[in-house]
């Protein structure tokens, strides 16, 4: 299958890889022009250091490479994927399938990213995500995902392009839930960085994380989501591992503003988009508009935003009201 990958960072080099070791031909579009010679000299990706591109792998900063491909795979950070889904809609074909693998929701309309590509390109698209850090798909470590769309075909046809013996691909009909969780656990694992950074220990991101899931799946479900994708590789998988990993851009920036930095000087440390950063706005946001109680969410935006201190902001949530787990459960 002739396929584009339409962003090359981290995880974009990652899944064009993937994709060629399955004996597609690809092409990764890149978005800085001048970055293309220098790959197509060396066949490396600063993005992801230690992996090697093919030299049967095409690499462009042309919109007009998805031309001719049956799938195009949208895999740019969250806040330009709407600028450059416009970009390449002239160029798609009528039939071709797309692929979200980006974690986000968009500022202002708080849409899921296959909404943003959907409208911009008039095509269905299936959701790919799940606890998958690039550095590890690259290396062919193990590593299981989901293909999420309402149309069961199109997710199967995802399954089977990027399916292989160490990328196991499981599928499901619940997009929303899929990418609510996707976005939102970025959030948690920034939290997670924070109480690392503040020198506490496991119990407390125990407590977190699985307080962080209540709140995912709490507003998941009053948008309509299923509660079990919550409990499946896009909800307390992706969580697991972006929580826990020193991999995750959102907890090493949690790390760095638990120790004391600025905001926006901890993003600049980690090199890289904190898509974490972006999704606590919008998730903060759209739980006011759903009426859904999100104190983890609402401390990381006040923290990220308003300037409340890590500290301060641990004090505020343990002194909530006391609560019974089973009443405070997302799907009481």
């Amino acid at each position: 299958m002739k396929i584009a990958v339409v962003g090359s960072g981290a995880w974009g080099t990652a899944l064009a890889l993937r994709l060629w070791k399955n004996g597609h031909d690809v092409t990764m579009w890149c978005y800085e022009p001048e970055r293309v010679p220098l790959m197509e000299r060396e066949r490396r990706n600063p993005r992801l250091p230690g992996a090697v591109l093919p030299e049967g792998m095409k690499i462009s900063a042309d919109y007009a490479c998805v031309s001719g491909c049956a799938m195009v795979v949208m895999a740019t950070p969250s806040f330009p994927i709407r600028q450059v889904s416009r970009q390449i809609a002239p160029y798609l074909e009528q039939e071709a399938v797309l692929v979200s693998v980006t974690k986000g929701l968009e500022q202002g309309s708080f849409l899921r990213m296959s909404q943003v590509v959907e409208q911009e390109t008039g095509r269905r698209t299936v959701v790919l995500t799940g606890p998958s850090h690039a550095e590890e798909v690259a290396r062919d470590i193990p590593t299981g995902c989901l293909a999420a769309c309402a149309d069961k075909q199109l997710a199967e046809l995802v399954q089977d392009t990027f399916m292989s013996e160490t990328f196991r691909i499981y599928t499901s009909p619940d997009a929303v839930g899929a990418e609510l969780a996707a976005a939102l656990k970025n959030v948690i694992a920034l939290c997670a960085g924070v109480t690392d950074g503040l020198g506490y220990g496991d119990n407390t991101k125990a407590m977190l994380m699985t307080r962080g899931l209540t709140e995912m799946a709490r507003l998941g479900i009053a948008m309509g989501a299923s509660r079990e994708t919550f409990a499946g590789l896009a909800g307390v998988g992706d969580l697991i591992v972006t929580c826990t990993s020193m991999h995750s851009r959102n907890r090493r920036a949690g790390i760095l503003i638990g120790q004391g930095k600025p905001v926006q000087q901890a993003m600049e440390e980690v090199g890289a988009v904190v898509e974490g950063y972006y999704a606590a706005a919008a998730a903060y946001e759209l739980s006011r508009k759903m009426g859904v109680e999100m104190p983890i969410v609402t401390a990381a935006y006040q923290c990220l935003y308003c300037g409340l201190s890590a500290q301060e902001a641990v004090r505020d949530l343990l002194g909530r009201q006391k609560r019974s787990e089973q009443e405070d459960a997302a799907w009481s």
